[in-house]
């Protein structure tokens, strides 16, 4: 699997539902994040969107009415909810033609919490049909966002969600590690412990830890130690000090600050910076209107120099309990 700052062909998306379950009472509230991002990708790479049919295509086509559309497509794959990431195909590159291919891992909407799921259980296989590309089934639950990849043979994940038992109760940690080792083509997992207050996720690494080089990692860290998440990413920034690469080398740390606390409805939002997505040109930053924002986008800039950091402001978005990354997956050339 290469690294997503590796060259796209495209950046898939499912477009929301109307009567989906993701964004309650707010569906026409985040629309104005979706445009933004597809905008911001288009002097980038193509994008791919998802839609239930004809008339939900019609209707996406009206929401982006105002900007240039030029670099989109559209396939009629029906999903449930939105979260590409999760749901999408994972493209791996392989020696043999064609040279991409399709995992397609098993997906039970984070450990059973969201049924109906039956849709976006098969996406990957519905996109590789589109493009007559070979599909792999491990057999095993695994969402996108659950892993990160440093595209030198390191995965970044989390005990708490990888190994939930409500993912993959009847396999082992060896045996859930030789299967990202047999269909991603890596040779190390690098795990950390847990995630972030109102994660529904089981903590995904996407809002915790990232890799932006092979040997380079950005990861939050809350600085108020009154908050619930003080303690936990400081037990992940202490287990990455630790951690070593294969060639026995440390992990250069980059550290990310944490949004104030967003709440909706009574309930934490598991805003985080962490949840960027790296395209060609640009990287597309969750912004929450606070003056953190500032920061991060400082701390990714000198990251990833070679492209524009553009903030979008997803306060709307992250209702849906996610943000850009969650709702991308890149499909590599």
């Amino acid at each position: 699997m290469p690294p997503e700052w590796a060259p796209h062909e495209a950046t898939w998306l499912s477009w929301p539902r109307r009567d989906g379950i993701s964004f309650p009472h707010a569906y026409e509230e985040v629309i104005p994040a979706f445009a933004h991002m597809i905008d911001a990708l288009r002097g980038s790479e193509k994008v791919r969107i998802n839609v239930m049919d004809v008339d939900h295509e019609n209707e996406v086509r009206f929401f982006l009415k105002e900007i240039d559309i030029s670099h989109v497509e559209f396939f009629i794959i029906p999903t449930n909810e939105p979260w590409c990431r999760d749901h999408g195909p994972i493209f791996v590159k392989r020696e043999a033609e064609p040279r991409l291919a399709v995992i397609d891992w098993n997906y039970n909407a984070w450990g059973g919490k969201y049924p109906p799921f039956d849709l976006d259980e098969v996406v990957p296989t519905r996109v590789a049909e589109q493009f007559k590309l070979p599909v792999y089934y491990p057999g095993l639950v695994l969402e996108g966002g659950s892993i990160d990849i440093n595209g030198a043979g390191a995965a970044l994940s989390t005990k708490s969600c990888l190994l939930n038992p409500n993912r993959n109760p009847q396999h082992s940690q060896e045996q859930i590690e030789q299967a990202l080792r047999d269909y991603l083509g890596i040779s190390q997992i690098l795990w950390l412990s847990g995630g972030i207050e109102g994660d529904d996720t089981d903590g995904h690494i996407d809002n915790l830890t990232r890799f932006v080089a092979p040997d380079t990692v950005v990861t939050v860290v809350e600085t108020n130690e009154r908050d619930p998440n003080y303690e936990p990413l400081q037990t992940n920034l202490s287990l990455l000090k630790k951690m070593r690469l294969s060639d026995g080398s440390k992990l250069n740390i980059v550290r990310l600050p944490m949004p104030p606390r967003i709440e909706r409805e009574d309930r934490r939002l598991p805003a985080s910076y962490a949840n960027f997505y790296i395209g060609n040109r640009v990287v597309l930053v969750p912004a929450f209107n606070t003056p953190t924002d500032k920061k991060a986008v400082s701390v990714l800039k000198k990251c990833l120099p070679d492209r524009d950091i553009i903030p979008i402001d997803c306060r709307n978005l992250v209702w849906g309990l996610g943000a850009f990354h969650c709702l991308t997956q890149q499909q590599p050339l």
